[in-house]
């Protein structure tokens, strides 16, 4: 895989804007306790509700595969006026949604790591490490004695029977057919497995407040204990399978990082043990790649090449501003309202730029983007633009990449807990 041939240094601030944002990520989870059953059970029903009402679904009995049709032009432009913003919805109003804005909804849902662009203090204490599988990041809904998995673009991936609780119609059914489960999955294709990467509530019990520690506690305990481990049967379509999540210390990493897993690696995700499951990008957990642990290190095209310059998906905004999926959004540039007339482009619409490598600048631990080249408008299935750190961590595995070897180094035992952070240069 070709690599450019200009390196830089990238040296990260003593305390980068994403430590700060952990900082006030968990101020903000102590501070503002939602009503997380609520919300479980809403994300529940609206899983239901979308697959039943959307007359774009199709289901295949015979495989338990429901896809949906290319949504309309028409879809992605418009919304009925009566219906919310897809952030405040309630299910009566998901229920109405379609194309992008059903995708959006979904992808709200989910807890979304940022990319490493730093290194968290206090690594060996305060998080977990794991080797995330390839794959579909996916919701898995058990309810009313059947099971349906929903793609963070909004469609459904499988409708099927499970032994998780009420997620199939037999006669051992246990507890109210009201009863429902969710799950954050990865569907692994090649073994036919979902991959438990999170429990976000277990028989109608809300881990939403929880912190990571407790729900991969009760994730090992309850996923075993309801048979949903056990190879497929008539009643149970899929396995699921929990991933080794380790402590990351020195072994922990290592063994994240290098032991062989029953599925194909596609790099390490972070959480911090005291993260409660947030809706939406969030520096409390973290995904990092190389080339040894991912097979997607650098992003590729739509003929899986990657390309010469650095390209990056970004939404355009009412006054013609290009910003990040972040909340609050990021800018990296502007687009001419002649340009945007002749090209008939909307607000919202997701457009894909190449980088100019000349143009692009690290200043006090921020990028900046001087130049963007149009390439074309983003796939339609695609739900949000990428995220900054994101952009950031293409831009530094191109230039100067964040090495294991850099994080296995600011693990440092025995350290008191007023030890000042560890500054690590970023160089090829």
């Amino acid at each position: 895989m070709p690599q450019p041939e200009v390196r830089r240094s990238i040296k990260r601030s003593a305390v980068s804007d994403q430590q700060r944002r952990r900082e006030l990520a968990l101020l903000r989870q102590t501070q503002q306790r939602s009503d997380s059953q609520n919300r479980a059970r809403r994300l529940a029903s609206s899983v239901f509700t979308l697959s039943s009402s959307s007359s774009s679904d199709l289901i295949l009995p015979d495989k338990g595969i429901l896809t949906r049709a290319a949504d309309s032009e028409e879809h992605e432009a418009h919304l009925d006026e009566s219906v919310a913003p897809a952030r405040e919805l309630n299910v009566v109003q998901a229920s109405k949604l379609k194309g992008r804005e059903a995708r959006q909804w979904f992808a709200r849902q989910l807890m979304l790591p940022e990319w490493m662009i730093d290194i968290p203090p206090k690594l060996d204490r305060d998080w977990y490490v794991f080797a995330r599988p390839a794959g579909n990041r996916c919701f898995v809904v058990s309810s009313n004695g059947t099971t349906i998995s929903r793609l963070r673009n909004g469609s459904v991936l499988h409708h099927f029977p499970s032994s998780l609780p009420n997620g199939s119609r037999t006669r051992d059914s246990s507890g109210p057919a009201s009863s429902y489960c969710v799950l954050d999955c990865i569907f692994h294709e090649p073994d036919q497995t979902y991959y438990v990467i999170d429990m976000v509530c277990w028989r109608d019990y809300s881990l939403y407040d929880c912190t990571a520690e407790f729900r991969f506690f009760w994730l090992n305990s309850k996923l075993a204990e309801s048979g949903a481990c056990n190879s497929p049967s008539t009643y149970h379509r899929y396995r699921f399978s929990v991933v080794p999540i380790y402590d990351c210390n020195q072994a922990g990493l290592h063994a994240a990082y290098s032991t062989s897993m029953p599925y194909t690696k596609d790099g390490l995700l972070f959480f911090n043990k005291h993260a409660h499951y947030q809706t939406g990008n969030t520096p409390l957990a973290l995904v990092w790649k190389d080339n040894f642990c991912s097979q997607y290190f650098l992003d590729t095209d739509s003929q899986g090449l990657v390309p010469t310059q650095q390209q990056v998906v970004l939404e355009m905004q009412e006054d013609g501003k290009l910003t990040t999926s972040d909340d609050p959004p990021v800018e990296f540039g502007s687009l001419e309202v002649d340009f945007i007339q002749k090209s008939e482009f909307r607000a919202g619409n997701l457009l894909r730029f190449a980088i100019k490598d000349e143009s692009v600048r690290v200043v006090d631990g921020k990028l900046e983007i001087g130049d963007l080249q149009f390439i074309s408008k983003s796939n339609r299935a695609r739900a949000f633009a990428d995220s900054y750190s994101k952009v950031f961590f293409q831009y530094a595995a191109r230039h100067s990449p964040l090495k294991i070897e850099d994080i296995a180094a600011s693990i440092l035992p025995n350290l008191p807990d007023d030890s000042p952070i560890v500054d690590v240069e970023m160089g090829s």
